[in-house]
């Protein structure tokens, strides 16, 4: 093993965008699976169920996973400042939602 280059270009790459709430996985995750959702839909949903589960589920509030999750679906990016008030931007655009939990199972 020789002592190369380094792997990473930025901090940034190690520690990963700064977003809100205090969980990347919660928040970023959350907001790129708002996205995916968002283009797999192909048009501007009009309501969103989310089911939500595991740690998801549990912590959801807290972690701003809500705001995540909604925030992806009305297209914002992980690094848009409008992701803490997603759930105005979603009444403002006619977004209607809500969050259920789900259990995994075993």
């Amino acid at each position: 093993m020789g002592s190369g280059p380094a792997k990473y270009q930025s901090v940034y790459e190690i520690t990963g965008p700064v977003m809100v709430g205090p969980s990347s996985s919660h928040t970023a995750g959350a907001v790129r699976i708002g996205n995916i959702a968002r283009q797999l839909l192909n048009e501007k949903p009009i309501y969103v169920k989310f089911s939500l589960m595991g740690s998801f589920a549990e912590t959801y509030q807290g972690h701003s996973t809500d705001l995540a999750l909604l925030a992806g679906v009305l297209r914002l990016s992980t690094m848009d400042d409008g992701i803490p008030n997603a759930k105005n931007i979603a009444e403002e655009n006619g977004l209607q939602y809500e969050f259920t939990k789900r259990v995994l199972g075993s």
